[in-house]
């Protein structure tokens, strides 16, 4: 049994795929089953119950994923801590987002100034939305997570606020709504939305506004990105809400009618993003990982940077 097995058997436990798995590990199917395999037979157990669409672990899987999750967390602490002596030389950095950062946070240029500064230390980047995030930063998939702070963080996670916007009503440029201000959530009722997938905090976060007033709505399109969900507002396919730095960020296209936004009526729905990362009782709070640490000095230098400006 080596780490890469333990990998492997993770990849397949979590994503419940051969095939997700396979591209999650950069190895080709085959040679990923004969990795599982390899590790059955080690075992002298099954580890997955195998069909059609989905795999699912055994009693024996089960356990082994506890231990797995908990040696490979113990191998990287290992390669963080020779990375700290070696004075980033060496080292990983695994950072977690989100879509639709900009214009917030410039994150390929934060990633591309952190290469050049520690060009020895391997960058891994993912997205996703917020649920599954946290449970990265939890499992040591991720060092770092850009998500919104709604939901809250979970008790193990840590998130200092980055960012917080008002959202506002989009809708296509000739639509009723346009340029309106102080719109109640009652009068969005009767709308059509378009919105993010149901584990995206953006999305929890609207859900739970329309449930507090106790107004019903309707979700027609449900989408992974920003900008096919603000095509779709374009084209008047319905409305969304979102902070308005972000439709002001949306690439003009000749070939979509332009968009316009109209305002909440109070109390405002204020959509905040944060930087998170798992508490593990490093020193100072931060995150266990050097590179993670110089990675959060480089945000701070640029923010303070701005604030001099």
């Amino acid at each position: 049994m080596d780490l890469r097995q333990l990998e492997h058997f993770l990849a397949v436990a979590e994503e419940q795929h051969f095939t997700r798995a396979a591209r999650r590990v950069n190895i080709v199917q085959s040679g990923l089953s004969a990795s599982i395999r390899a590790l059955e037979e080690e075992l002298g157990a099954p580890l997955f119950i195998r069909s059609t669409r989905r795999v699912d672990l055994t009693a024996a899987g089960r356990v082994l994923a506890e231990e797995a999750r908990r040696v490979l967390a113990a191998a990287q602490g290992a390669r963080d801590a020779v990375a700290a002596v070696q004075g980033l030389a060496r080292g990983r950095l695994a950072i977690g987002t989100t879509h639709s950062l900009a214009p917030f946070v410039d994150l390929p240029g934060l990633l591309a100034r952190f290469h050049a500064a520690h060009p020895g230390v391997e960058i891994r980047l993912c997205q996703g939305g917020s649920d599954r995030l946290f449970e990265k930063l939890r499992d040591s998939r991720v060092d770092l997570a850009f998500v919104p702070m709604q939901p809250v963080p979970p008790p193990d996670v840590q998130a200092t606020m980055l960012a917080c916007e008002e959202l506002v009503a989009a809708c296509r440029h000739d639509h009723p709504l346009a340029g309106r201000k102080n719109v109640a959530l009652s009068r969005l009722g009767r709308e059509t939305f378009v919105d993010f997938q149901t584990d995206w905090g953006t999305r929890q976060m609207v859900d739970q506004a329309f449930a507090r007033v106790r107004v019903e709505r309707r979700t027609g399109f449900e989408v992974n990105d920003l900008p096919t969900a603000l095509d779709l507002v374009a084209l008047g396919l319905g409305i969304t809400l979102v902070p308005e730095a972000l439709i002001a960020a949306h690439p003009t296209d000749p070939h979509r009618p332009p968009l316009a936004v109209a305002t909440l009526a109070p109390p405002e729905i204020c959509w905040e993003l944060g930087i998170a990362h798992a508490e593990r009782g490093a020193a100072g709070g931060g995150p266990v990982n050097p590179a993670a640490r110089a990675f959060l000095a480089l945000m701070e230098s640029d923010r303070v940077a701005a604030a001099a400006a």
